[in-house]
């Protein structure tokens, strides 16, 4: 597992620490710096390095690309607040400013394709492409969760609802739980492949850095206990809009958390071009269970 630092992981690509919405943001780069700006932002449980494939495959197309540690993970900061949808876009908007961009291709996974949909539709100007990996339109997934409330996506939010015990749950056996989440989340080749074991430690490593299983856990209880605030309705409402930017949404058939279909359904809130790619055999970590697959759809829809 990785020592002290998410960072510490070598690759063709180099670390950095940048200055975004008042935190301080590491990312991963790769590419030329005159090339045009893809962002990629995780999900949970991950880090900047379950993006290891797509970096050098789009720096090596001539992209810029900047991987990063979303707030409250890896080795971003981790303050006490700002786990919320709003913030989280702010965020990330800051990110592409402060990298010297205009606007960026953003790439989300999971709940880092929220971030992803939540940045095009209140940020536009700041976005030139959204690609969502396993992340339907948070209105899509709204929905979902209304028709079948005690669907698998409802239960593992509210899994992570209760004070400490998640926190506790995550800790336990060196971070074992997160491993056990990878693999419930994975499609069968993936979880049965040799690369599984060093991925899920690395995974484990991250998620146990000082403070993240706290922080990283707040954003579920926000998009939980934000349903019955006036905040949540806020943000229902503001996400009602239309993304003026287009979409590639990548989805595996055998995610067990978010039906394809529910992901499908997102075309509802895109009005300038909405793909999408359904990976056979796939679970809920396309970029990393299918990565040439998910890499190839990447290239194809940016260049396009």
């Amino acid at each position: 597992m990785t020592s002290g630092s998410a960072a510490d992981i070598p690759g063709p690509w180099t670390h950095r620490t940048v200055s975004a919405n008042g935190v301080q943001l590491h990312v991963a780069e790769a590419g030329p710096e005159s090339g045009p700006l893809v962002l990629l932002l995780h999900g949970f449980p991950g880090f900047w390095w379950s993006w290891r494939h797509q970096l050098p495959a789009l720096a090596a197309a001539g992209y810029r690309v900047a991987a990063a540690d979303l707030r409250g993970y890896g080795d971003s900061d981790r303050p006490p607040r700002g786990y919320d949808l709003w913030t989280l876009a702010g965020d990330a908007a800051g990110l592409v400013r402060s990298l010297g961009a205009r606007e960026a291709a953003v790439v989300g996974h999971g709940w880092g394709g929220a971030v992803a949909w939540t940045l095009a539709t209140l940020r536009p100007g700041v976005v030139s492409r959204v690609g969502a990996v396993a992340a339907p339109h948070p209105r899509a997934l709204r929905a979902a969760v209304r028709r079948r409330p005690r669907g698998p996506a409802l239960r593992l939010a509210l899994s992570l609802q209760p004070p400490r015990l998640p926190e506790r749950r995550t800790r336990r056996d060196d971070g074992v739980w997160v491993a056990e989440m990878l693999r419930a989340g994975a499609g069968a080749d993936w979880a049965a492949a040799p690369e599984f074991a060093e991925v899920a430690d690395q995974h484990r490593a991250a998620m146990l850095l000082p403070r993240v299983p706290h922080t990283a856990i707040e954003g579920f209880r926000w998009s939980v206990r934000s349903q019955f605030r006036p905040d949540g309705a806020r943000y229902a409402a503001a996400m009602d809009r239309r993304v003026t930017v287009p979409v590639l949404q990548i989805h595996g058939d055998d995610d067990p958390w978010v039906p394809d279909r529910v992901a499908r359904t997102s075309a509802r809130w895109c009005d300038a071009g909405h793909r999408h790619r359904a990976l056979g055999g796939v679970g809920h970590f396309p970029h990393q269970e299918a990565p040439q697959h998910v890499t190839d759809a990447l290239l194809d829809f940016l260049d396009g």
